[in-house]
C-alpha cells in the first residue's frame, strides 16, 4: 500500500520518508546489506529491539515541547501500529515499541503530519536536545531557553556535518545554575547567564556516560547568545573529523578532548571558523511557538494556591508536584509517570485536561514526566481530581521516590536485567517504609539496564547498572551499586563511584540500608553527595558488603525481577551485525551518493553543506582507495593524511605529497561562496571517477575481492 502523505509534510521529510520506504523495500528483497540498512534506518529512529521482527520507534520532542494534539496523535498512532503504550526517556523523547518495520514509514508520515520528527533520533547523529522542562515559566530563570533549544535543534537537523559521525552527539541547555538538564554530562552543555546586561551562556564540552562517564569540563564560562551555535558548528565539524571510528567504545567526543586536551581541541574549533555557515546566529525570542498556545498574561491579583483542611493526598500532591510560575497567578504541575510508561487512553484523557485547564504547551521532563503549564490555583483542586482518577496524582515527582528508569530487558538489546522490575520494587519498599521521601529532593535515584546510562545511573546520587554475577557454574542477575553522583550542596555536578555489585533480588535491601545509614549519621542540611564524600567509598563498600556475600543466596536469588524462570544472561550485540559484501565498492557507492547530495544542495545555493558534502566525498573516496590496497582506515584526518602518502604518484592522483591534504583541507580555509563550492565539487568529481577507474583497473589485473565483513560501531 502506497504510503500517505499529507500536504502538511515539509518537502525535505516526505523525502525522508519516501527513502526510508524505499530501503525497506531493497531490504527486504535483498538488494541492501542488512548492517548498511541497519545504519540507515537509525537515523531515521526506527530501532531494533531485543524481540526479533519488531522495531522501537523513536519520537524527537525538541527539549521535550509537545501540543496536547500532537500527544493524542502519537496516542492514536500507538495504538494503530504499536501497544498503545508512550514510554518517555531521559532525553525528553517518547518511544513506542513493537512496530513491524513495513510501518514505519506510514508512521512517520502520520507523525510529520502533526509537526513531529523521527530525523536523527538514533544513530550517530546530533540527538534530542534537550532542555529544562520549567524554562520560561522557572522563577529562577534568568531568560527562557526555549527558543535558543529549538533554535539549535532546528541548526543541526539535517544538517551534512552531523550526519555521519564516529558517535551520538547530545546537547542540553538548562535555564538557571541548578543545571536542571545536566549539562555537565553531555558532549556540550549549555547554562544560562547573563554579562553586563547581554544574554549568554555558559558552555561545558566533553562530558559522557556509558562504561566510563567523563564530567564536562568548561570551555566558556560566558559565551554571547549569538555566538552559540556557530560555536556548535566548529566543535561539531572537529569531532567529524578527529573522532575515532572503529573502536566504539572510545568513539564519543570526551575521549577526543581527553586525548587532545581542551586548549587544542578549542584550538582546532577556531580553525574551522572560515568555513562556517555562519558566524553569528540571532536567535528570535518569537517564530517557534506557532503550533504552541501565547503565553497568557500574568494574573497578579489571583489568589494563591491553599491547602485543603483535610485532603493529606491533595496537600501533598500541591506541596510537591506544584509550584508558582514567575508569571504571577499561574501555577505548573509536574506530573509522575511510574517507568515513564503511559497507556494512549491515559495519553489522551491527559490532552483533554490540558485543553480544559492548562496552556497547550506540554514538557516531557528528563526524569520521565510531564509538565503543565499555566493553570490558574482556582482549577487546582479540581485538575487534581481528574488526574487523580487517571493515575496521574501521584505526590512525590523527581524527588527520593521518584526513579528513573530505562527499559532495561523488556524491550533493549543490551539490557543485562530487568530495570522495570528492580524499580518497581524499589518504590513499593521506599512508600511502605520511607513515606516521607516524597517530600526528599535531594537524593535522586536512576537505574539502566546495562552499564551504557540510557537511565543515567552515573549522575545519580543512588544508582544501579544491571550486571550479572558468577557462583560456580551458575549465573545470577545482579546490580551495579554506584553513589555520590548528581549534584553536591555546592551545585556542583558529579560523576558516581562504582562501590559494590550485590544480586539483584537484594537490590531492596541495599537501599534500605543506604537510606536508614543516611538517616543516622548525617548532619543537618547534608546533601546525600556531601555525605558519601565525607564518608569515603569504603564506607559503603563495607555497609553493603554482607548483600554481596554468595554462600547465602537462595533459589530465588537466580531469578530476576518480574520472571520466573532460571536467569540467563542474553545480551545482544546492540545493532551491530556482521554481513559478506564488496567493501571497496559499497564505499564508493557511498561516495556517489554524497557527490548527489553536493550538487544538490549547490543547486539551491547552500554553498556550506554543498562544501561540507563535497568534502565528504574525498574523505569517502579515500577511504575506498585505502581499503583497496588494505591499509587501515579511521578518523577522517588519518584517512586524508594517509591517502596522501599512499597514492602520492600514482596517475591521475596527486603528484606531490602534501597536495591531496591541502586540497581536502582547504574546506576551513576559505568562506563558503558559490565560486568555492563549484571548484570544490568539480575537483572532487574528478577525484571520484579516478577512484573509481583506479578500483576498475585493480580487479582486471587481481580478479574480484573476496567478500568481507562488515560491522559498524552498534547503537545506544
Amino acid at each position: 500500500m502506497a504510503i500517505q502523505l499529507t500536504d502538511t509534510i515539509s518537502k525535505a521529510a516526505r523525502r525522508d520518508i519516501l527513502d526510508l520506504e524505499q530501503k525497506i523495500s531493497s531490504f527486504s528483497q535483498g538488494d541492501m546489506a542488512e548492517e548498511a540498512f541497519r545504519k540507515f534506518r537509525l537515523t531515521r529512529g526506527v530501532y531494533g529491539q531485543r524481540q526479533p521482527g519488531v522495531q522501537m520507534i523513536r519520537i524527537k520532542l525538541p527539549h521535550g515541547r509537545i501540543t496536547a494534539g500532537q500527544l493524542i496523535r502519537i496516542a492514536d498512532l500507538s495504538d494503530k501500529f504499536a501497544t498503545g503504550n508512550l514510554h518517555a526517556t531521559t532525553r525528553q523523547d517518547i518511544q513506542l515499541h513493537f512496530v513491524k518495520l513495513a510501518d514505519s514509514p506510514q508512521l512517520w508520515a502520520e507523525l510529520e503530519d502533526a509537526g513531529i520528527t523521527l530525523k536523527e533520533a538514533c544513530g550517530n547523529t546530533v540527538r534530542n536536545v534537550t532542555g529544562s522542562a520549567r524554562a520560561g515559566i522557572d522563577p529562577e530563570e534568568l531568560f527562557d531557553i526555549t527558543p535558543y533549544a529549538h533554535a539549535v535543534f532546528d541548526y543541526f537537523l539535517r544538517n551534512p556535518i552531523c550526519q555521519d559521525m564516529g558517535r551520538k552527539f547530545k546537547i542540553s541547555l538548562s535555564s538557571s545554575e541548578k543545571d536542571s538538564a545536566y549539562g555537565y554530562m553531555h558532549d556540550v552543555g549549555l547554562v544560562a547567564r547573563i554579562q553586563d546586561g547581554q544574554r549568554g551562556f555558559k558552555v561545558m564540552l566533553g562530558g559522557g556516560l556509558g562504561a566510563q562517564p567523563f564530567s564536562a569540563q568548561t570551555a566558556f564560562e560566558f559565551l554571547e547568545e549569538d555566538r552559540v551555535i556557530p560555536f556548535i558548528e566548529g566543535v561539531i565539524r572537529v569531532f567529524d573529523r578527529y573522532g575515532e571510528r572503529q573502536k566504539r567504545h572510545k568513539a564519543r567526543m570526551k575521549y577526543l578532548m581527553n586525548d587532545i586536551g581542551l586548549e587544542e581541541f578549542l584550538r582546532r574549533v577556531a580553525d574551522e571558523t572560515p568555513a562556517l555557515r555562519v558566524k553569528s546566529y540571532t536567535v528570535a525570542e518569537t517564530g517557534v511557538n506557532a503550533l504552541f498556545a501565547i503565553p497568557p498574561a500574568a494574573r497578579p491579583d489571583a489568589p494563591t494556591a491553599q491547602p485543603v483542611a483535610g485532603n493529606e493526598a491533595y496537600n501533598s500532591w500541591l506541596k510537591t508536584n506544584v509550584f508558582e510560575q514567575k508569571q504571577a497567578g499561574w501555577y505548573a504541575v509536574q506530573l509522575r509517570v511510574l517507568l515513564g510508561d503511559m497507556d494512549s487512553d491515559t495519553a489522551r484523557a491527559l490532552a483533554q485536561l490540558v485543553k480544559q485547564y492548562a496552556a497547550d504547551d506540554i514538557r516531557v521532563t528528563v526524569n520521565q514526566g510531564y509538565l503543565l503549564r499555566f493553570i490558574k490555583p482556582e482549577d487546582l483542586p479540581a485538575l487534581y481530581e481528574s488526574l487523580k482518577v487517571l493515575g496521574l496524582a501521584q505526590p512525590g515527582f523527581d524527588t527520593t521516590a521518584d526513579i528513573t528508569t530505562c527499559p532495561g530487558t523488556d524491550t533493549c538489546n543490551l539490557g543485562i536485567t530487568s530495570s522495570y522490575g528492580i524499580t518497581r520494587a524499589l518504590e513499593r519498599m521506599m512508600q511502605d517504609e520511607f513515606p516521607d521521601l516524597v517530600f526528599n529532593d535531594d537524593i535522586k535515584i536512576k537505574i539502566s539496564g546495562c552499564m551504557n546510562g540510557c537511565g543515567q545511573h552515573s549522575v545519580a546520587n543512588i544508582g544501579y547498572h544491571g550486571s550479572s554475577l558468577k557462583n560456580g557454574a551458575y549465573v545470577l542477575p545482579a546490580l551495579q551499586v554506584l553513589l555520590g553522583g548528581g549534584f553536591n550542596g555546592k551545585g556542583e555536578g558529579l560523576i558516581a563511584d562504582k562501590v559494590i555489585k550485590v544480586p539483584a533480588k537484594r537490590g531492596p535491601d541495599s537501599l534500605r540500608y543506604l537510606l536508614r545509614d543516611f538517616e543516622a549519621n548525617t548532619l543537618d542540611g547534608e546533601y546525600y553527595s556531601d555525605y558519601y564524600a565525607r564518608q569515603g567509598k569504603n564506607y559503603f563498600y563495607q555497609l553493603l558488603k554482607p548483600l554481596a556475600d554468595l554462600k547465602t543466596l537462595v533459589d530465588s536469588d537466580y531469578i530476576d525481577w518480574d520472571h520466573t524462570e532460571q536467569y540467563v544472561t542474553e545480551v545482544g550485540v546492540g545493532e551491530c551485525a556482521s554481513v559478506l559484501i564488496d567493501l571497496v565498492a559499497t564505499t564508493l557507492t557511498e561516495a556517489s551518493e554524497k557527490l548527489g547530495w553536493a550538487r544538490e544542495a549547490l543547486a539551491e545555493s547552500r554553498w556550506a553543506d554543498a562544501l561540507y558534502h563535497t568534502y565528504n566525498v574525498y574523505i569517502t573516496g579515500a577511504r575506498a582507495g585505502l581499503m583497496s590496497r588494505d591499509v587501515p582506515t579511521n578518523t577522517q584526518h588519518g584517512i586524508v593524511s594517509d591517502f596522501d602518502k599512499t597514492f602520492v604518484g600514482e596517475p591521475d592522483f596527486h603528484q606531490t605529497e602534501g597536495e591531496f591534504k591541502t586540497l581536502v583541507f582547504s574546506i576551513n580555509k576559505e568562506e563558503p561562496s558559490e565560486a568555492f563550492a563549484r571548484r570544490f565539487i568539480a575537483q572532487a568529481e574528478a577525484f571520484l571517477e579516478a577512484i573509481q577507474e583506479y578500483r576498475e583497473n585493480q580487479i582486471e589485473r587481481e580478479g574480484l575481492p573476496e567478500l568481507q565483513v562488515l560491522t559498524q560501531a552498534q547503537d545506544s
